[in-house]
Formats: structure tokens, C-alpha cells, sequence
């Protein structure tokens, strides 16, 4: 599968993907494009930490242990999203972006995600809320 384009993918390859506006590399650099989410953490179909939400045809390809990830709340934060908030530039730099993304980055994720699910307590949110207000408001 050689895709060197965004067309058609469910994953933003570069800064340059012709599907976000300006406004929305501005969002997404700030990570204020996760703002709406907060709606659904009110309703509480979200929480603030926990793995985020996969796109379907990929949650397909998770073995049993991988799919342990969905028995909690999907989160607007976690280690993932922390270690992997540059994932479009990193995916860029792929021949096979989408194929590099299946196995390579999602299968790390999914170690992340697979760790707080075990070890999940109010500290690691704690934890990884500080981590992720450094990396938007500091390191951006």
C-alpha cells in the first residue's frame, strides 16, 4: 500500500496536509481543537485521562489484550498523546505513513494505553494532566 498522500486516510500526515486550514494548525498546535471533547467529559461518554478513541478499522486490527483498552473511558489526555503529539510530523517523514502508523505507532500506543489501564490511579491523572499542560503551554 503506497500512500504518500492524506487522501482517503483516517491519520494527518506533515504539517502541510491539505485537509487542516490554518486555523486549524494554530488549533491543533495548542491542542485547542480538544476543547469540544470537554462537552463529552460533561456528559460523561469521556473522561479527562485515559487512552484516546482510535478510529473503528483500526481498534479492529487490536488482539484481546490490546482491546482491554476499551473497558475504560477514552480520555482527552494520556501518555500517548503526550509522547506522540508531533505523530503527523513523525508519520511525514514514512515512505508508507499509514503502514508505518499500524506497525509502528499504534502498537507503542497501545503499550502506553495498555500500561495506564493497569495502573491507573487519581496520581497518574494528576500526573499526566501537569505533563500535558507542560508540553501545550511550555514546550509548544
Amino acid at each position: 500500500m503506497h500512500q504518500r498522500t492524506a487522501q482517503g486516510l483516517s491519520i494527518t500526515i506533515g504539517n502541510n496536509d491539505a485537509r487542516i486550514t490554518k486555523i486549524g494548525k494554530v488549533l491543533r498546535k495548542y491542542k485547542l481543537d480538544e476543547l469540544p471533547q470537554l462537552w463529552n467529559v460533561l456528559l460523561g461518554e469521556m473522561s479527562f485521562v485515559g487512552p484516546r478513541p482510535e478510529v473503528p478499522r483500526y481498534v479492529e486490527m487490536y488482539n484481546a489484550e490490546q482491546l482491554e483498552v476499551l473497558s475504560v473511558k477514552p480520555g482527552i489526555t494520556d501518555y500517548a498523546s503526550i509522547k506522540y503529539r508531533n505523530e503527523n510530523e513523525l508519520l511525514a517523514k514514512a515512505e508508507y505513513p499509514e503502514q508505518f502508523y499500524i506497525d509502528e505507532v499504534m502498537p507503542a500506543k497501545l503499550r502506553l494505553n495498555m500500561f495506564y489501564v493497569k495502573n491507573q490511579s487519581f496520581l497518574l491523572d494528576i500526573k499526566l494532566i501537569v505533563k500535558t499542560l507542560v508540553f501545550i503551554f511550555v514546550k509548544s
